[in-house]
């Protein structure tokens, strides 16, 4: 067996009742190499990974670490042969400490005599090393999500791990922690770690990766040396085509006012918001990671009690305390955290489309069965979505699936005003092609959208108007036209 690679996967196949999710996949990562592991959601990157990781056990197919052979029957033995993984979606313990989570399973000194104060003393040094602000003895709840990530990353690094998986690892931290996480990969790469990198933003890739393998439909198509490629190239290879018009956008005459807040406030994070939305516009919320956007968007839904300012619909004051208040109004809320603030993950997809149409088919303890398929079935078509069936389990989709599944449930309550909050997070190219597409079309059908999001070029090319916000605070206004991502940034970072 050849010595050349750090870590050689070679002929996995894994399968889910319905799904053949791995086909025959190949991987080989250097020692010391920065690899991306690139393909749509639904792909089998993240399948691969746990396979890699311990979580999955793959039907067919071998692992070699360093040449040998290796039989990686768990996550124990992953972590043994020096594997760590940073997932997606994240896995800390929230009502732990920052200390408690770095060490969680290695506690030192043992789990029935486990020495805290070291523990803390470690992490600390970890944290101040990595400068990221954070106490050793934070609970991890207290933490935003940027920094819960940045705790992920710094438990994986504090293994000494030789294999660093990294699944989306930046889509949720702000420009400065990514060029810190740039820099630590550089570092780590520099001692001889080899890592597996997956994104959907295709710059990043060029920027950080050595080699690109894609994957599409569960099996690799191809390995490329970044340098060597280009994103026309790479995203052929995903899509199994050339993706043509990824922005699709038809700018229509500004309708009527149909939502006006004024001086809104949580009296915490958003202080004063105050902006207006139109029939057949989208409105773009841009801004630096706290600067209040998820938050101005929730005290409008109702999530947040004690919020103050003013809300008009149509041109009425209104009073919005609850979501319930906000569904009445015809305002529906697809949140930031798919995971956290929308699924029901081990409830299917039927039911995660549905929950909040309920009084559609049931009615006094009579459920209409076929009415309630008829919907799901309608908003699959709608978005696409590709699932085995309407009873396969949500959580058993991929991130694009589950973000087109959650956006057709808050669809199905009719919004004439659809608040998308990241709405492409975690999303790969062709399925963000085919959500722009969806906005677009309702957009025309008269709804109007407020879409936040932390990709510029989203904003830039999905919106009508851009409102920029800055510690809370609304700073700014610009139109499509004079727009520019310079501009942007002046507003956010003045």
């Amino acid at each position: 067996m050849s010595q050349k690679y750090l870590l050689e996967m070679r002929g996995i196949c894994k399968s889910f009742p319905g799904v053949k999710a791995l086909q025959n996949v190949e991987l080989q990562l250097e020692s010391g190499e920065v690899h991306a592991l690139l393909g749509e959601n639904g792909a089998g990157k993240s399948t691969l990974i746990k396979v890699l990781g311990g979580i999955y056990h793959a039907e067919e197919g071998e692992i070699y670490i360093d040449g040998d052979k290796v039989n990686i029957d768990g996550v124990p033995a992953a972590r043994k042969a020096g594997i760590a993984i940073v997932h997606q979606e994240l896995v800390l313990v929230p009502y732990m400490t920052v200390a408690e989570n770095i060490f969680l399973g290695r506690e030192l000194g043992g789990k029935l005599n486990t020495n805290i104060s070291a523990m803390e003393k470690e992490t600390q040094a970890l944290l101040d090393e990595f400068n990221l602000g954070i106490r050793a003895d934070q609970k991890v709840a207290s933490l935003s999500i940027a920094q819960q990530q940045m705790v992920e990353i710094a438990k994986a690094i504090s293994a000494n791990s030789r294999i660093l998986v990294l699944d989306e690892p930046t889509s949720s931290i702000s420009d400065k922690e990514v060029d810190f996480l740039f820099r630590t990969m550089k570092g780590l790469t520099a001692k001889g770690v080899g890592i597996i990198y997956i994104s959907h933003k295709m710059s990043e890739l060029f920027d950080i990766c050595d080699r690109v393998t894609v994957m599409r439909d569960g099996q690799t198509v191809g390995t490329k040396v970044v340098a060597e490629t280009n994103k026309d190239e790479l995203v052929a290879l995903m899509v199994g085509r050339e993706l043509t018009n990824y922005y699709t956008r038809d700018y229509l005459p500004q309708g009527e006012e149909i939502l006006r807040v004024e001086h809104i406030s949580d009296g915490k994070l958003c202080k004063d918001a105050s902006f207006e939305l139109h029939k057949n516009e989208i409105i773009g919320f841009a801004g630096l990671v706290g600067s209040g956007r998820s938050e101005a968007m929730k005290a409008l839904f109702g999530l947040t009690p004690g919020s103050t300012g003013d809300v008009y619909v149509g041109g009425t004051k209104v009073v919005i305390k609850t979501p319930i208040d906000a569904l009445k109004y015809n305002i529906a809320l697809v949140p930031e955290s798919r995971k956290t603030e929308g699924l029901y993950g081990v409830q299917s997809v039927r039911f995660n489309t549905t929950i909040e149409v309920l009084k559609e088919f049931l009615s006094k303890g009579h459920l209409n069965a076929a009415k309630e398929e008829e919907i799901t079935e309608r908003f699959i078509k709608m978005m696409n979505t590709k699932t085995p069936s309407h009873e396969q389990t949500i959580q058993n989709l991929s991130g694009g699936n589950q973000q087109k599944v959650l956006i057709g449930r808050w669809l199905a309550t009719s919004p004439t005003i659809l608040i998308l909050d990241e709405p492409t997070r975690g999303v790969d190219v062709g399925a963000k092609a085919e959500i722009y597409s969806i906005m677009n079309e309702l957009v025309k059908e008269g709804l109007a959208i407020i879409m936040i999001s932390s990709e510029l070029p989203e904003i830039l090319n999905m919106s009508d108007r851009i409102y920029v916000m800055q510690e809370g605070k609304v700073v700014g206004c610009l139109g499509h036209e004079e727009a520019t991502q310079e501009r942007i940034m002046q507003l956010a970072a003045r």
